[in-house]
């Protein structure tokens, strides 16, 4: 029999995206006949533009698109991504090929001292880069200072005990893959705090042509995780237009049902839209939930707060 050939698989090069492609590389090598597997560091926008807000970015590729460039160019076979950070839209040619078993996809509140966010002193210093986390961080505590918070997971826990901040949020999925989950202070309930489309679940991309390289991932892909991910991407593909949007959504397996809830919020907490729903857990009927609900977010009025807050960041961003 001839060997398979050796697989390049990209990433950036974070402590995280390392911990992501080797964990990949690993359930890749567990299969009998495995090819070899090779990381390939790849440095993308959001590594480098480090100053940028993230709520200031259009889009939804600013930790992608250079990598799926190699993969489109041959250059790597594979692409390992943060779910939560990959184009609702793919680029012609490459394929979600496999969705991995969902960690925690709450978001985690880690505070010096300890504190839940219902206990932080008014005035207390929250640090986030996300638009979503913003929003549901003003209607849940109106009365804290956020801040920005950029940097890898490590860089952002330890500005937290220099004392930039007096809390911080961030995934808990990334704590934990990490082994800092001792860090949290509380675990923030997907009812007040909706996580991000997709949290929590490691993608990986292929092209769509590459027969030897999706026959090694088609026993990564977990059917859970598959289908919640496709519910919720249907969902924000349906409402985002290309831009970041404060939406938080979660995907639930039970059974043969699948449950979907998701909210929208302005950035000043003063107003939340709700919609959730059921159905069986096929694909397709992932994907028709998520567009119903995205639907009914819209006619309840989510176009009109997503564009006075996509118009509001505008206004910031003038010179």
């Amino acid at each position: 029999m001839t060997a398979s050939r050796s697989l390049r698989l990209g990433t950036r090069g974070s402590a995280l995206a390392m911990w992501q492609a080797r964990h990949v590389a690993e359930l890749i090598g567990r299969q009998p006949g495995a090819p070899h597997v090779e990381l390939v560091q790849i440095r993308t926008e959001g590594d480098v533009r480090t100053d940028v807000p993230l709520w200031a970015v259009g889009g939804r590729a600013f930790f992608t698109k250079e990598i799926d460039r190699a993969l489109l160019a041959c250059e790597v076979d594979l692409a390992v991504h943060s779910l939560k950070d990959l184009s609702t839209v793919l680029e012609d040619g490459i394929t979600l090929a496999a969705a991995l078993t969902r960690e925690d996809p709450r978001d985690a509140l880690v505070s010096r001292d300890g504190l839940l966010l219902s206990d932080l002193p008014a005035g207390a210093r929250v640090g986030t880069s996300s638009l979503r986390r913003r929003a549901f961080l003003a209607r849940t505590r109106p009365d804290v200072q956020q801040l920005e918070l950029r940097g890898n997971v490590p860089t952002r826990i330890e500005r937290l005990r220099k004392g930039d901040y007096d809390a911080i949020i961030l995934a808990a999925a990334g704590l934990r893959r990490l082994g800092l989950e001792g860090n949290v202070s509380e675990a923030l309930s997907p009812e007040t705090f909706p996580p991000a489309v997709s949290q929590g679940v490691i993608g990986v991309c292929a092209r769509a042509s590459d027969a030897e390289a999706l026959r090694w991932l088609k026993a990564l892909d977990d059917p859970g995780a598959r289908f919640a991910s496709t519910a919720e991407r249907a969902l924000l593909r349906r409402l985002e237009g290309g831009c970041q949007v404060p939406l938080g959504a979660l995907g639930t397996l039970s059974g043969t049902s699948l449950r979907l809830h998701a909210a929208v919020c302005a950035l000043d907490g003063s107003r939340m839209l709700v919609a959730q729903g059921e159905t069986a857990a096929t694909l397709e009927s992932a994907a028709s939930l998520g567009q119903k609900l995205a639907d009914e977010l819209l006619s309840n009025g989510a176009g009109e707060l997503i564009a006075h807050e996509r118009d509001s960041r505008r206004e910031v961003e003038a010179p």
